[in-house]
This record gives structure tokens, C-alpha cells and sequence, in this order.
């Protein structure tokens, strides 16, 4: 895999891209998908180096996964404008981390279920509260789409290789609407 060209942006420090990947909630899917690429945004959550995500049982994703499972995955926050007195030397500030890997659909239905509860978790903490395992349990077991009736889908990602990119500013030199020079 081809490093980062710009050096002043790498970010190599491992426990803020853990911190970054394990709080952030949306990231996207890069997938070869022939002629174009397929990129979607998805939930996911990150645990033990994996990221994990899910979706129908079907269509274009999972058809798309099937024929090439080798992935890009990014996940990326924006923090706002850079300003400075020359108009092309504005910036961005940001931090972006890309995974690449194979995705690996899950087969065994105690590890979907537990991605599941902790998706869940993630994205709505405590709400089921003690029901959320048995819920989750049902659900991977029992559940099949209305459309066209597959169970859910969950993939997993352990990337062979990260980089992260980032360029850090204070709130002072970022640009508020309305500010002028």
C-alpha cells in the first residue's frame, strides 16, 4: 500500500486514530465495483482493529462485496476553514483515517449478534437496557427483510494496512461566518 505523500499531515499517533475510529459514527465503504466505484456511507463500529457494519442481506453491496471484497473504508471529520490573509492559502482542518482490507461477511450467528448489540449500543446507549441481548439474538435469528426477505448482513474488515492524515488548528484560526479581514 502507497503511504501518505504529504508527510506533515501524517498522523501516526495509534491511540488517537483508535479514539477517532472507536467514538466516529459514519464512514465510507469504497468498493471496486467495475467500470465506477461503489462508495457508501454506513454505521459501523470499530472493536478490537475490526471495523463491522451491516445491511440487507442483498443488492448492489452485497453483490458488489461478493465479486470484491478488497475495500477502502474511510472515516473523516472536518473542523472547519483555515483562514489566512491570502486567499489561496486557506485551508481545511481535518482528520481522516482510510482502512484498506478484505470484507469478510460474518457466518456465525453469535458474532453477528454481538456486532449487532454493539452497534445498537453505539448509536442508541442504554435504551434497551437488560432486553438488548435477547433482542439482538432474535433479531439476527429470525429477522428477514420486507423487501425481498434475506436476513441481515454483517461484515467485517481487519485492515492490512491504515493511514491517517490530519491538519490540527486552534479555534482562533478557524474562520467564523461573518468574519472578515
Amino acid at each position: 500500500m502507497e503511504q501518505i505523500h504529504y508527510k506533515q499531515r501524517m498522523c501516526t499517533d495509534n491511540e488517537r486514530i483508535e479514539k477517532f475510529l472507536a467514538e466516529s459514527r459514519v464512514g465510507v465503504l469504497g468498493i471496486n465495483a467495475g467500470e465506477y466505484p461503489y462508495a457508501v456511507p454506513l454505521n459501523y463500529v470499530w472493536k478490537d482493529g475490526t471495523v463491522y457494519f451491516h445491511g440487507m442481506g442483498s443488492g448492489k453491496r452485497e453483490t458488489f462485496l461478493r465479486e470484491s471484497p478488497r475495500v477502502c473504508f474511510t472515516v473523516y471529520q472536518e473542523y472547519g476553514v483555515v483562514k489566512d490573509k491570502v486567499p489561496w492559502h486557506a485551508d481545511t482542518s481535518y482528520f481522516s483515517v482510510m482502512l484498506f482490507g478484505a470484507a469478510r461477511k460474518l457466518t456465525d450467528a453469535e458474532e453477528s449478534a454481538a456486532v449487532m448489540k454493539q452497534l445498537v449500543e453505539k448509536f442508541m446507549p442504554g435504551f434497551y437496557g437488560d432486553k438488548l441481548a435477547a433482542i439482538t439474538n432474535r433479531f439476527i435469528e429470525k429477522y428477514r427483510s420486507s423487501i425481498d426477505g434475506n436476513p441481515v448482513a454483517v461484515y467485517a474488515i481487519k485492515p492490512d494496512s491504515i493511514s491517517a492524515k490530519e491538519n490540527r488548528s486552534t479555534p482562533e484560526e478557524l474562520f467564523k461566518q461573518g468574519e472578515s479581514l
